[in-house]
């Protein structure tokens, strides 16, 4: 049948069984629009407050399903307020397509009005990009971006469609999607055989699994391996999740922020593997003293990371979820480990520890988040001693539970990602652990949450600083306070109401689970608890920048 380059686009869309879809309208979708419009009843179309909340919001909708983030914005300024979302999903590797309107063909390359050359602005922060200027070349084009998004590791796309393509007529058939076939294995059964001989050899392994074990569906095969060798295990950021936080061989973050457990473990180790991690430099701090007595073992889908950041002695460049299975059936069995019950030990010696001194601290305020909702729901993070606080204190057990921007480090990106996620996962609590400083960046958002009826709970760690920024200038440069504090009389719960969510206000330990409480109950509006909280509590552990991850700041 004959449609126009908008239906054909919605169609394509139907094809690959989107439901959901973030985003903005303006002149050069208004095609898209009228067709998403007489499309309703298949897709829902959330107006966001902003396009960087779309792009946020389809972002935290990709990491809570596993399913593809889509988003939809205008051209020229539209295009570019969805950059930084982009570059978030990009260095996360969260499946996105990011659909951007554009001038007519006729237009471009005139600076025409609300013209950007989005394709060449974004091509660094996407696996791949499009710019569209033939109708009979949509459909496949449109196809192809969503193949992309999710083939091997994921990442975002980037569709741009000239304005008169959105209103030239094509053929239309439609088309099942290409599966997404399971990569094969990429190493030799002797390549396996030698690993697992490796593993069965070493004293002391040590296992740190990032977001890449999520990605490959892989979480009971690295528990299955864990248990059955006895290996502790640490967790990156975006690995939070893939590996049960109750469990005693888990060890916490590792790194920057690791558990002095994790970082010494790291330090002692003698065959560190590597799991779905691109070994950052918030990881490995200090290469050249990084595991310094440890042969290095990297699993991973993307061969670009083996060997990119430190030297890999085993390099096993493949399918994650079955190298793991082949290595599970090889590896030996081992009832006790000695080396695991030192780290269990130290995990009793080191403890994460915060005062309870009746002064309302974050450390608590997570703790009973994590209480009161069992350890079932999902929490986004904005980006600071937030992020850090709910990384170390919520115990994830639970592939998906944890969404965060750890590469970018996108302060804003939580209150879009709470509400993406909410939309994905309607049967999950979603509970967004925020500071101050980052949530004012988006908080416009709260209008969407508050429009669309998303029961969201934000956690607003309120210490009136950028706690984080100002830790590290009172650590590392003199207590120098440049631009930190934003002390700026805001009213929290007053702007909450403002936009018709509920906003509590909490400033004693003891109001703390009446406040999560009323929260959780919250069926059809968004919650906002701001807890007062002191300026001068802070992160710890943390490493110093260039020393080596076993020289940890403790308090």
């Amino acid at each position: 049948m004959k449609l126009t380059g908008a239906q054909i686009l919605i169609e394509c869309l139907k094809e690959h069984n989107v439901d959901t879809i973030f985003g903005f309208p303006g002149g050069a979708v208004l095609n898209i629009y009228d067709a998403l419009y007489k499309a309703k009843d298949d897709i829902k179309h959330v107006l966001t407050s902003h396009e960087q909340g779309a792009s946020h919001a389809a972002d935290g909708y990709a990491r809570a399903t596993g399913k593809v983030g889509v988003c939809l914005a205008t051209s020229g300024p539209g295009a570019t307020n969805l950059v930084t979302g982009i570059a978030t999903a990009y260095m996360d590797s969260v499946p996105m397509v990011a659909i951007t309107g554009q001038v007519a063909t006729s237009l471009l390359g005139r600076d025409s009005f609300q013209e950007v050359d989005i394709t060449g602005i974004t091509m660094p922060v996407t696996k791949h990009n499009y710019i569209v200027k033939d109708v009979e070349k949509l459909a496949d084009i449109v196809r192809e971006a969503f193949y992309i998004a999710r083939e091997g590791r994921p990442g975002p796309v980037l569709v741009d469609i000239c304005k008169d393509v959105t209103a030239a007529e094509a053929e239309y058939e439609r088309k099942t999607p290409r599966t997404i076939e399971e990569r094969p294995i990429g190493v030799t059964e002797d390549e396996i055989d030698r690993a697992a001989e490796i593993i069965n050899n070493a004293k002391s392994p040590f296992i740190l699994a990032g977001g890449g074990v999520t990605i490959a569906g892989a979480n009971e095969e690295l528990l299955k391996l864990s248990e059955k060798c006895k290996i502790p295990v640490a967790n990156t950021l975006m690995g939070l999740g893939s590996f049960p936080g109750t469990n005693e061989l888990f060890t916490g973050l590792t790194g920057m922020h690791g558990t002095r457990t994790s970082n010494l473990a790291v330090s002692e180790s003698d065959l560190f593997i590597a799991i779905g991690a691109r070994f950052s430099d918030r990881v490995i701090s200090n290469v050249k003293k990084f595991a310094p007595d440890a042969k290095i073992m990297h699993i991973d889908i993307d061969p670009a990371e083996i060997g990119k950041n430190i030297v890999v002695h085993y390099p096993l460049s493949g399918n994650i979820k079955k190298i793991l299975k082949h290595l599970i059936s090889k590896v030996d069995k081992k009832k006790k480990s000695e080396w695991a019950d030192k780290v269990i030990a130290w995990k009793k010696e080191f403890p994460l520890k915060y005062q309870n001194d009746g002064i309302l601290r974050p450390h608590y305020i997570i703790d009973r988040i994590y209480e009161l909702t069992k350890g079932d729901a999902i929490i986004t993070t904005e980006v600071g001693q937030n992020q850090i606080w709910a990384a170390q204190i919520y115990k994830y057990t639970n592939q998906r539970q944890f969404i965060s921007s750890g590469g970018l480090g996108t302060m804003g990106f939580g209150l879009g990602a709470c509400i993406g996620a909410q939309f994905g996962r309607p049967d999950k609590k979603v509970i967004n652990v925020a500071g101050d400083g980052s949530f004012r960046m988006n908080l416009t958002e709260l209008a969407t949450a508050v429009e669309y009826k998303v029961p969201i709970i934000v956690a607003l760690l309120n210490n009136h600083v950028l706690g984080m920024v100002r830790q590290w200038q009172e650590l590392f440069y003199d207590s120098r306070f440049s631009s930190t504090t934003i002390d700026r009389g805001t009213n929290f719960v007053a702007l909450a109401e403002a936009f018709g969510a509920i906003g509590i206000n909490v400033t004693k330990p003891e109001e703390v689970d009446d406040a999560i409480k009323r929260a959780l109950v919250s069926k059809d509006r968004p919650v906002v608890i701001n807890f007062e909280i002191d300026r001068d509590d802070k992160v710890f552990p943390i490493v110093p920048p260039g020393a080596p991850i076993s020289e940890l700041i403790e308090e």
